[in-house]
């Protein structure tokens, strides 16, 4: 009895095994990519997380800045200053990389916004040389200074190109963006003081000089870390 009972067990345990082995075993989800960039270029320098939402289409959003600062780039004939040019522009942004031919993952469509919640270009300019009218001397002090401020503060689409992989195939790569934001209409403040405070009257016609400067290159750098 001893003998029957142990074949039995032994019977219905490679039964279970067997059949535990036949059954079929439900497939892994997979993951989406995700990876991380710091980029530098034309926007400045930032930062992008990329998410892939399927093999041909990630989504990506991130903040970049520039700021830049620059004394005595401007010469006026028969006018002596010192003056001073900054650009500010800040943005945070949310694009869609398309990937347009499965046999071409290195070249990607790239669209989408950004808003730049600071987008300024500032000229200072402060006279330094003694003119003469007649018999009277017209000092610095006389002359004052004049300020002009541009802002293309708001929504900018943006359109472009990616070049190389979006996701690295290990853990890292390097890729690049080519492409423009279309900022909004620019809007001047200019200030004066003293014998400049009357330039402000050329708030209108320096906005429409302006206006057709609307662009903005992106040619960035992309250094891309995979997180998995």
């Amino acid at each position: 009895m001893k003998i029957i009972f142990i074949a039995a067990l032994y019977l219905s345990c490679c039964s279970y095994f067997v059949h535990a082995q036949t059954q079929p075993v439900a497939p892994v989800a997979p993951r989406n990519k995700i990876s991380f960039q710091l980029q530098a270029g034309t926007q400045g320098i930032g930062g992008d997380l990329r998410y892939g939402l399927t093999n041909r289409v990630s989504l990506r959003g991130g903040a970049s800045f520039i700021p830049v600062k620059a004394n005595n780039v401007f010469t006026f004939s028969g006018f002596d200053s010192n003056n001073s040019l900054s650009v500010k522009f800040s943005n945070v942004h949310l694009w869609a990389d398309v990937v347009l031919f499965k046999k071409l993952q290195g070249l990607r469509l790239v669209t989408g916004a950004g808003y730049l919640f600071k987008a300024n270009g500032n000229i200072n300019v402060l006279p330094t040389g003694t003119y003469s009218v007649g018999n009277y001397k017209i000092t610095p002090a006389d002359l004052g200074s004049l300020n002009i401020d541009m802002s293309w503060r708001g929504v900018a689409p943006y359109l472009g190109l990616g070049l190389f992989k979006g996701f690295p195939k290990n853990r890292f790569n390097v890729n690049l963006d080519l492409g423009t934001y279309y900022l909004s209409s620019p809007k001047s403040k200019v200030t004066g003081t003293e014998m400049l405070a009357d330039n402000y009257k050329l708030e209108p016609q320096l906005n429409a000089n302006m206006k057709c400067y609307r662009w903005l290159p992106v040619a960035q750098l992309n250094f891309n870390f995979r997180l998995r």
